[in-house]
């Protein structure tokens, strides 16, 4: 009775969720077309966990930290397992296509494995070794060095690995000299066209290598290649996968995003030298940066699968970093002297998740024109100036307000008592509301080099939001910056946008409480995004000129910062979000929801417009991975992954059954005409 009286109470609570359940779906017909995606990819599970998530997005703030972990449950071991299960277990129909594949290939390139050893647990190493024997791929040689290790198995055991198997070679050192010496040896063994770094304890996929040759023959002018990665325990669990983004120079700089599998071309890394002592800890990213400096970004290829696993034990660094605090000094380092190089002016400091690199403002600071849009509200409005005026440490801006037809009397009488003051000028525009004109306009009479659009709801709370905003907007290769906006009750309003989730965009971790990292650190650290929102945004203004400004034509008031942004990217810059610019944010408080017919005709038209103008972006943002969903923005596991079809290997099984699910539904419509 007390079961039957739980199902029921949970049967009625479905119920009254459905209306909620409904709209946050996008209408009955969308809904009901979700749902049955959701069953085919994950079950029941999979429907109960999103009706949690609109239970949880009713209640108030205090619900936040569990919305945010039951969201976040996508990830965790069980989820990622059957996720693996579903995704990435090779069948026999796969092994036998991927070794056709190979022998297809023009270029079948040698890829040497190097592996630093000392005094490693004797069973790890072993399954270390025989990952890279077990390689579908069959052209590698793995180049071990021993740095003198004082346990007389490890030595025994190598030197029967390399009796049985050729493509095994080991040079054993006389002294220790720590791993980049010990790297550096294995790498003179190396006569592979390629490099691939692996440490003594970790473990290859079995397909690793075929994934890194597939990409060489696809892109033969590749210089870097990255995969994927997670962590193995000892009983051989997986968890933990960070599944990476396309190249992000931002987030690099913030963290190794590289790491392993790192595969590297052979004569890049003799030119450089090989591995620096000094930077123990460090050496692969210190590896990296030296070799980001000489290839182009375009050289640099990522592979959205898992192909390395880490090994968490109690003294690696997979388990935490503090195991090895002298690694981030060396990072730290690496990033100081990476800078010096390359003569930017810029300061390192080791934070929270990773790094956090500032850039020097010049001598003398551009001037900044502060673009505010609003109508009445003098409320929201005056709060925004104060706060600019009382807390922005920058030293040279102006601020431009755009009154878009206001008639409260108060908020026009504060108008005029701020049209008199010094360093702000209000601008009457009583043309109907659209966002990208406005600002068009706006930005032509602006006297700033640089550009800041500000919505009127914003309050800053860091007061050297635009110092860092503005470092970055100068650097000649950035675009758009977006800040970090948060709610009134401490959750995050934009983290920066995802493209393609919802639809057509959304906020990356939207929602996230303070003091929570987020996706690997990237709610706490720069990186590039492919949108960052309008709501708070500087640019210099010859960029924005250069692209033509926002899209008064088509986007008036939906999605014109995400095409903006785009239209950056397209002309070679690139969007950055820091969250060390920080304000709070009242989300459209004075225009209000999109609650009217009229608004939502609008609105509907611009999600069109989208997806038209943008339909080859908004299934593969290269600042977010194919393995994370576009349910919502709280980067969980896609069910299934948008993987191109080059990068994925569904069974033969698999494939049938998609022909013939085709088939049928080919047959419905048939008879339906």
């Amino acid at each position: 009775m007390r079961y039957i009286a739980s199902k029921s109470e949970n049967f009625l609570k479905m119920l009254r969720l459905l209306p909620s359940i409904v709209r946050y779906g996008g209408g009955i017909a969308e809904s009901s077309r979700k749902v049955r995606s959701v069953l085919a990819g994950e079950g029941w599970n999979g429907i109960k966990r999103r009706i949690i998530l609109v239970d949880l997005h009713q209640k108030k703030t205090a619900s936040w930290n569990s919305w945010f972990a039951s969201a976040s449950k996508a990830r965790g071991p069980r989820e990622y397992r059957e996720w693996l299960r579903r995704y990435e277990t090779l069948t026999i129909a796969d092994r036998n296509k991927m070794k056709l594949n190979i022998s297809g290939y023009q270029i079948r390139p040698v890829i040497s494995v190097v592996m630093p050893v000392y005094n490693p647990e004797p069973k790890w190493l072993i399954q270390a070794i025989e990952s890279v024997q077990k390689q579908i791929y069959p052209y590698w040689e793995l180049c071990i060095a021993d740095d003198a290790s004082t346990d007389r198995k490890i030595l025994s055991m190598l030197e029967d690995y390399a009796e049985k198997d050729p493509r095994i070679r080991v040079f054993f050192r006389e002294e220790n000299g720590h791993i980049s010496a010990a790297s550096n040896s294995a790498l003179n063994l190396a006569t592979g066209h390629w490099v691939a770094l692996m440490d003594q304890d970790d473990l290859l996929s079995e397909h690793a290598l075929y994934f890194v040759a597939d990409r060489i023959n696809r892109n033969p002018d590749a210089c870097l290649i990255y995969s994927d990665e997670d962590k193995i325990d000892d009983s051989g669990r997986r968890f933990d996968p960070y599944f990476k983004c396309d190249w992000n120079e931002d987030l690099f700089y913030s963290h190794n995003m590289i790491s392993h599998l790192g595969v590297y071309r052979s004569d890049l890394l003799k030119k450089l030298g090989g591995f620096r002592e000094g930077f123990e800890g460090s050496q692969d990213y210190d590896l990296a940066l030296r070799c980001i400096e000489r290839i182009n970004p375009n050289q640099i290829c990522h592979i959205p699968r898992v192909l390395y696993h880490w090994r968490a034990h109690k003294n690696s660094t997979a388990k935490t970093l503090n195991n090895k605090t002298y690694a981030i000094a060396a990072g730290e380092q690496a990033l100081c002297e990476h800078f010096q190089r390359c003569r930017i002016k810029a300061t390192v400091k080791h934070i929270h998740y990773g790094y956090r690199v500032q850039y020097a403002l010049p001598d003398h600071p551009p001037l900044v024109s502060l673009i505010i849009p609003t109508r009445n509200r003098v409320d929201l409005l005056q709060k925004c100036v104060d706060s600019i005026r009382k807390k922005t440490t920058y030293p040279n801006y102006e601020i431009l307000i755009v009154d878009n037809g206001s008639n409260d009397d108060t908020t026009i009488q504060y108008l005029k008592k701020l049209q008199s003051q010094s360093g702000i000028c209000v601008i009457r525009d009583d043309q109907p509301f659209n966002y990208s004109a406005i600002n068009n306009s706006a930005v032509e009479v602006a006297r700033g080099e640089v550009i800041g659009l500000l919505n009127n709801d914003l309050e800053i709370i860091s007061s050297g939001w635009l110092s860092e905003m503005v470092s970055h907007a100068l650097r000649p290769d950035i675009g758009a910056v977006g800040a970090r906006l948060w709610y009134p009750d401490d959750t995050l309003q934009h983290g920066g946008i995802i493209i393609g989730l919802g639809g057509v965009a959304g906020h990356a971790h939207h929602r996230l409480p303070r003091y929570q990292y987020g996706y690997f650190g990237r709610a706490v650290l720069v990186s590039a995004f492919s949108a960052v929102t309008a709501a708070c945004l500087i640019i210099r203004k010859a960029v924005y000129e250069e692209v033509g400004g926002i899209n008064e034509k088509d986007l008036h008031v939906a999605f014109n910062d995400v095409d903006f942004c785009l239209r950056l990217s397209r002309a070679g810059y690139r969007n950055v979000w820091t969250p060390f610019a920080e304000l709070y944010h009242h989300e459209s408080a004075t225009r209000g929801c999109e609650n009217t017919p009229e608004r939502q005709l609008r609105f509907s038209r611009e999600v069109l417009y989208m997806k038209g103008q943008w339909q080859d972006v908004l299934l593969k943002d290269p600042a977010y991975s194919p393995n994370l969903t576009l349910d919502h923005g709280d980067f969980g596991l896609a069910w299934p992954p948008r993987r191109s079809v080059d990068e994925s290997f569904e069974s033969v099984r698999q494939c049938a059954l998609k022909i013939s699910s085709s088939n049928i539904m080919m047959s419905k419509r048939c008879r339906n005409v």
